[in-house]
């Protein structure tokens, strides 16, 4: 199985705001981001995360697809649409400390998102009846994804660069799963 992973296009952000599991708007020329993709049409299967940013990417291309709320990006709780610079420092500092188990009041963990991502991923990888698969989805999601095929460990996952609108191709046989192409 070949398993295409596409990260939504640029959003509009001009406050940095933090967003994960909240609807951002993708860039206000987002077509034109569209028109510069280059997407295969031969899949088997497309899976969307749910949030817009992903699903008008699917809708562009006139994908029939189906949506995953595990394929969400992580879930900041409280901090959702706040400033990265508004969130108190006596609750951002332990995060960055400890990204892995401390989390936003509301929110999730990494070592939850993992697990419910992880969730999604292992069905997936056990469909045989499919040979071609894009999953449009979210930095986070594809990182984890990737930490799980390198098996590298948790704490290095953002050490990945996932490019707005680009593609990693993970192919998935028996005995092995493998990183074939990276921001693509």
């Amino acid at each position: 199985m070949e398993i295409h992973l596409i990260r939504h296009t640029a959003v509009e952000n001009p406050e940095n705001l933090c967003y994960g599991f909240a609807e951002m708007p993708l860039k206000k020329n987002y077509k034109e981001d569209f028109e510069q993709l280059s997407l295969d049409h031969d899949f088997d299967l497309v899976i969307s995360s749910p949030l817009q940013r992903c699903r008008l990417l699917a809708d562009h291309f006139k994908f029939g697809y189906k949506t995953d709320e595990r394929l969400r990006e992580m879930n900041f709780g409280n901090w959702e649409m706040k400033k990265w610079t508004d969130i108190p420092e006596h609750e951002i500092n332990p995060w960055y400390q400890d990204f892995i188990n401390v989390k936003a009041t509301k929110g999730e963990n990494l070592l939850e998102m993992q697990t419910r991502v992880l969730s999604f991923w292992n069905e997936l990888i056990l469909r045989k009846e499919i040979n071609k698969v894009l999953l449009i989805t979210h930095a986070g999601v594809i990182r984890l994804i990737i930490q799980t095929v390198l098996q590298f460990p948790l704490e290095n996952m953002f050490s990945i660069q996932i490019d707005y609108g680009k593609k990693v191709i993970i192919e998935v046989n028996e005995e092995t799963l493998s990183v074939k192409k990276m921001n693509i």
